[in-house]
């Protein structure tokens, strides 16, 4: 019974442990503009099609 009540339990606190460190990274990223703009989740080079043009991404249009 206890593993049913940890397992949730861990995952969320793993989710929210990633969850500040998002916040933590953006408010790295704001104080120190020198090192350029903080890259989203599902953006910048390997997202899509758009960084190689490999066959299969042409297919696919």
């Amino acid at each position: 019974m206890l593993d049913y009540l940890l397992a949730p339990a861990l995952i969320l606190l793993v989710l929210a442990g990633w969850v500040t460190v998002q916040r933590l990274a953006l408010r790295f990223a704001e104080r120190h503009p020198e090192f350029g703009p903080q890259p989203s989740d599902g953006e910048g080079c390997g997202a899509s099609c758009s960084c190689n043009a490999s066959s299969a991404c042409q297919k696919r249009r």
